[in-house]
């Protein structure tokens, strides 16, 4: 046994000195610019397999080993022990079962126990079996008790949190509070393309606040004109639609000395006071400025 371990030692030494040798044969035939890389490779390779071989060695030398040991000494074999045939309940009661998780989560005995959990009265020959409700709905049930008392003494003693009602009443307010900003912020979103005609007197009102503070010295308090066009005859200079106002007081007319409003007023301002201008139409003020533009119905 001695002399095959030799070998397989003398084996495994001299196989990395063949793989350098037949690498280096293999190396030589590469062109020397893949020199070092394919060297490197080859030698992986073969000390890979030079690995693999003698893991193979040492597991036939044990191999070898064991044969050798059983067939000096062999191992003597024992005379089974003669079967006993049980009855199925002594069968049953020496079998070990662990209990399912269902069952310990239920609390539920072995079916071999059953006849221990019977009780006395039987009903057309039912019996019923004694089995206690499971600790973890006793828990559950005690916890809803005590949800019950925290729920009354939050709610109704101390009055901690809002019941339904004074919730609904809440969130009404909430959600007016909303629509106001919801409508103030869509109001904005007004410009030359949607604005539209409007004759509320609130609309008016505010448009006319506006003009006076803001176009009186141009236009004059009445839109009669001075400086800048008069806005109460049938002439505009720029487009007499709700749309053409409004673009016309946003953008303004440089050249002509008008400015733009667009930084100084919101869009809802200035449908505002597009509206007020257009309900001066027909107005006739005194010393009203000759017509100027092009007529529009």
């Amino acid at each position: 046994m001695r002399l095959v371990f030799n070998l397989i030692l003398l084996l495994a030494a001299s196989i990395p000195a063949v793989a350098q040798e037949q690498a280096a044969e293999v190396v030589a035939e590469v062109p020397k610019t893949s020199e070092a890389f394919l060297m490197n490779t080859v030698i992986v390779v073969f000390i890979v397999a030079a690995i693999i071989l003698l893991a193979v060695a040492i597991v036939l030398l044990r191999t070898f080993n064991i044969l050798a040991k059983e067939l000096s000494h062999p191992t003597p074999l024992l005379n089974p022990e003669p079967a006993v045939r049980l009855d199925y309940e002594d069968w049953v009661a020496e079998q070990k079962k662990k209990p399912s998780i269902v069952s310990k989560l239920l609390s539920l005995r072995p079916l071999e126990e059953e006849k221990d959990l019977v009780m006395e009265h039987k009903f057309d020959g039912i019996a019923e079996l004694d089995n206690p409700t499971p600790p973890w709905f006793m828990w559950l049930f005690y916890g809803t008790i005590l949800f019950g008392v925290a729920y009354i003494f939050n709610y109704h003693v101390f009055k901690w949190g809002m019941l339904q009602d004074e919730e609904y009443v809440v969130e009404v307010q909430q959600a007016e509070a909303a629509k106001a900003e919801y409508l103030a912020n869509a109001a904005n979103l007004i410009d030359e393309n949607t604005v539209t005609v409007s004759a509320e007197s609130s609309v008016i009102s505010a448009g006319m606040a506006i003009f006076n503070n803001n176009c009186v010295a141009c236009h004059g308090d009445r839109g009669q004109g001075s400086v800048g066009p008069n806005l109460t005859d049938e002439y505009w200079l720029h487009g007499g639609s709700v749309n053409s106002v409004f673009k016309t007081v946003k953008y303004g007319v440089p050249e002509k000395g008008m400015i733009s409003w667009e930084k100084q007023l919101t869009p809802k301002q200035i449908s505002e006071v597009s509206n007020y201008i257009l309900s001066l139409k027909g107005t006739n003020p005194p010393g009203a400025k000759e017509p100027q533009g092009e007529k529009e119905g």
